[in-house]
C-alpha cells in the first residue's frame, strides 16, 4: 500500500505551519485584513494544497511541478513573515522560530523534486 501525501512529513510541518500563521496574523492590525493577513495565510496554506493537489494528479511531472509550487508558496510565506516582523507585527523571536521552520520545509521540498 503507497502512503498518502498526508503521511509525509513535508505535508504534515507545512499543515502545522499553516495553523501557525492562521494564529500569529490574528494579532495583525485590522488594517491589513485584506492585504497582508489575507495574503500571508493563502500562500501558507498554498504549501500543503498543492503538495495535495500534485499527488492526486496522473503523472510524475505533474506532481513535480505542483511540488515547485509549493515551494514558491513556502518562500513567499517566509517573505511576508519577514515583513510582519519588520512592520512590528510579530516578535522577533517568534519570526526566528517560524523561519526555520519554512526553512526546514523547503529543504523538504527539494527532496521532494529530486524524488520524484
Amino acid at each position: 500500500m503507497s502512503r498518502s501525501v498526508e503521511d509525509l512529513d513535508v505535508f504534515k510541518l507545512s499543515h502545522e505551519l499553516v495553523v501557525r500563521v492562521y494564529s500569529i496574523s490574528r494579532n495583525f492590525p485590522k488594517e491589513e485584513t485584506y492585504s497582508l493577513t489575507s495574503q500571508v495565510r493563502r500562500a501558507a496554506s498554498s504549501v500543503p494544497a498543492n503538495l495535495v493537489e500534485g499527488a492526486n494528479r496522473n503523472s510524475r511531472v505533474d506532481y513535480r511541478r505542483f511540488v515547485s509550487i509549493a515551494k514558491g508558496s513556502a518562500a513567499e510565506t517566509k517573505y511576508h513573515l519577514l515583513l510582519a516582523k519588520d512592520l512590528g507585527y510579530i516578535e522577533e523571536m517568534e519570526y526566528n522560530t517560524i523561519a526555520m521552520d519554512y526553512a526546514r520545509v523547503l529543504g523538504m521540498l527539494d527532496k521532494l523534486v529530486k524524488a520524484l
